[in-house]
């Protein structure tokens, strides 16, 4: 057993919290929103704090899964983050989506401090968040990720170890990238299948036994189909982990001309009011364009 705090109750880190406790672990919470970590605490059990230095405090571990670099910055390197109350020999590991630059910065400050760092971005959404089945995609040193392995594991169906701090946010945003070509893929199949006046359903028994199977055809045809976009991932947090991806790519000299495209169809999916829909909602534009 572990004792471990939890900062970021969302859609992702309050299941993620729950499984820690499962597994036998000793869980304090925070969330900005003091209400959610009141209910994770009626759930779980465990004990919430009011800042995260508090929940920070005497802790083995200290788990991050937060919105964006900035509430990342906030929650680590802030008047009241956790880097102020860990202890040498300590271990922080951050679940954000994030940049590799704020990977850096943060994991550079934690070794001075003689505090372990692992960025470890997660993907399987919340459906894998509830279900404990999370890929969790790490970077940082050996040693600190075999020591935070066995913990991580009361969420992941898989995790690895990529390379050095920041590689797991930049494996991240590969997967970002094949799944934004995968999901436009998607919806225009299924797009032009309704305008050629074929059922969508048998379409897709067929094609899915064959080279264009995939996770999105498997778990998102049928709600495509029916224009049913209220399953998780919401665009907003698409378009901001493209972005992260696009910014990196200039940097680093890489070409990403679908990437681009799509993380455009998506600002147009916003302009119809689709900023909280799903990510598989690329059809609902193609459907509004054909009507």
């Amino acid at each position: 057993m572990a004792k471990v705090a939890f900062i970021g109750l969302g859609v992702m880190g309050y299941p993620m919290a729950g499984h820690l406790v499962r597994n036998g672990h000793d869980v304090t919470v925070y969330n900005r929103t003091e209400a959610k970590a009141e209910a994770w605490v009626n759930e779980y059990g465990g004990q919430s704090k009011p800042t995260p230095m508090l929940a920070a405090q005497d802790q083995d571990m200290v788990f991050i899964c937060v919105g964006n670099d900035d509430d990342l910055r906030e929650v680590t390197l802030g008047e009241a983050g956790v880097l102020n109350a860990m202890k040498s020999g300590t271990i922080l590991v951050d679940h954000t989506t994030a940049s590799a630059d704020v990977a850096r910065e943060i994991g550079d400050i934690a070794r001075q401090a003689g505090i372990g760092f692992l960025d470890a971005p997660v993907s399987g959404g919340q459906a894998g968040a509830e279900n404990g089945v999370l890929t969790v995609m790490t970077g940082g040193d050996a040693e600190i990720f075999e020591q935070a392995k066995p913990v991580i594991d009361a969420y992941a169906r898989c995790i690895e170890r990529l390379g050095d701090i920041g590689a797991g946010q930049l494996t991240k945003m590969v997967n970002q990238i094949c799944i934004a070509g995968v999901v436009q893929g998607l919806a225009e199949g299924l797009h032009f299948a309704r305008s050629a006046g074929l059922d969508g359903e048998k379409v897709v028994e067929v094609i899915s036994k064959g080279a264009a199977q995939s996770w999105q055809m498997e778990n998102r045809y049928q709600t495509m189909w029916q224009g049913e976009y209220n399953l998780g991932f919401a665009v907003d947090w698409m378009r901001k982990d493209l972005n992260i991806a696009l910014d990196e790519a200039r940097k680093n000299g890489s070409h990403l001309p679908l990437t681009a495209l799509v993380d455009q169809f998506y600002s147009e999916v916003q302009a119809i009011g689709g900023n909280r829909w799903d990510t598989s909602s690329l059809l609902a534009k193609l459907e509004r364009n054909r009507k």
